[in-house]
């Protein structure tokens, strides 16, 4: 009892603390690719995070070898680096991360596997306007969190405040990386409720180029949220389906699923990830 009190006063110290984290390089072996790197970051509050086979032929099923995929939300590259496994080195992966400290890390794992992946690391967030912004975070060393003043549900408790840059990204892209829209085959995004708004300022690249989709339902959204999140989606002629993934402690899938969706069951679970398909 005594030592959980402990770690339960230590862990407050160090959510209302400041503290810049570094981190430290992991390898995995993975069958056909040989040795990949991932920059683990250090924060106290993140998880061990691993690169498997599994990761890499799901992404696989979705982008072939020399497509393109946006990670929206690409925190430290968890899931930016398996993605660039799957479509390889002839293909790219843009992975926006606003957050300073986290953006650090992402950036890392796009140095990491330079002949095996081609990940480019973007420094802001896809809004609607070009601009700064208050972003907000469950600790003070901005661990987990984002653009949450624009949800309706304020009882987050992300109470520690971060200015981002963020970018209307249709306007971007088709500045910057128009000779990959055609071969963009997977659009992801993991926005803590903001997946929406990101998706219908999309909406003219999603109707042009109608990549496969997978967003977040965040567990805070209110029935009407989860509502136009499914409409964001749907409305380019799409089938919605929640992805039922369970994963082993080992990373190896235990069982996976696709439930159909509908707008009146988007309450199907408090959190879960969206995949859609073009129909």
């Amino acid at each position: 009892m005594l030592s959980y009190l402990k770690r339960k006063r230590e862990r407050k110290a160090l959510k209302r603390t400041f503290k810049e984290y570094g981190y430290k390089i992991k390898q995995f072996e993975i069958q056909g690719l040989g040795k990949v790197e991932y920059a683990q970051w250090l924060h106290p509050f993140e998880g061990p995070k691993e690169v498997n086979s599994e990761q890499i032929n799901f992404y696989k099923k979705l982008a072939k070898s020399g497509e393109a995929i946006i990670d929206i939300g690409a925190h430290t590259g968890d899931t930016t680096v398996p993605m660039a496994l799957a479509v390889g080195k002839d293909g790219i992966v843009l992975g926006l991360e606003p957050n300073q400290y986290v953006y650090k890390i992402l950036e890392k794992n796009a140095e990491l596997n330079p002949e095996l992946t081609n990940i480019v690391p973007l420094p802001f967030a896809a809004t609607k306007e070009d601009g700064e912004f208050v972003f907000n975070y469950s600790d003070a060393s901005f661990c987990n969190g984002g653009y949450l003043s624009q949800i309706k549900n304020q009882k987050h408790r992300h109470f520690y405040e971060l200015k981002v840059q963020g970018k209307n990204f249709s306007k971007y892209l088709r500045e910057n990386y128009a000779e990959w829209l055609p071969k963009t085959s997977l659009l992801k995004v993991d926005a803590e409720g903001y997946d929406s708004e990101i998706l219908e300022d999309m909406a003219d690249i999603i109707s042009e180029f109608r990549p496969n989709i997978m967003a977040e339902c965040y567990k805070k959204l209110t029935m009407e949220e989860r509502h136009r999140l499914y409409d964001s989606i749907a409305s380019h002629n799409y089938t919605v389906y929640m992805n039922d993934t369970n994963y082993l402690e080992d990373g190896f899938v235990e069982s996976a699923s696709l439930v159909k969706l509908s707008r009146d069951n988007m309450k199907i679970k408090k959190h879960f990830e969206i995949l859609a398909t073009p129909n």
